[in-house]
């Protein structure tokens, strides 16, 4: 199977979002392990290092709908 290209993935790890928002990887690694325990609160599966793309980029970009 042919690896998707990273705008397609489903999850980011830290080296995207230390791109994206140019920090250092350990500051990107800090925010992958906040929005991880968000959705372990919410009783979702989690991989260690990486994040959902869809998840980060709501809480990175405020996509989020407050309800």
């Amino acid at each position: 199977m042919a690896k998707k290209n990273d705008n397609q993935s489903l999850f980011v790890g830290a080296d995207t979002i230390a791109s994206d928002l140019n920090v250092s990887k350990p500051v990107a690694y800090r925010l992958i392990r906040e929005m991880n325990e968000e959705l372990k609160a919410k009783n979702m599966i989690v991989l260690q290092g990486k994040v959902p793309r869809k998840y980060y980029q709501e809480k990175i970009y405020g996509l989020l709908d407050d309800k």
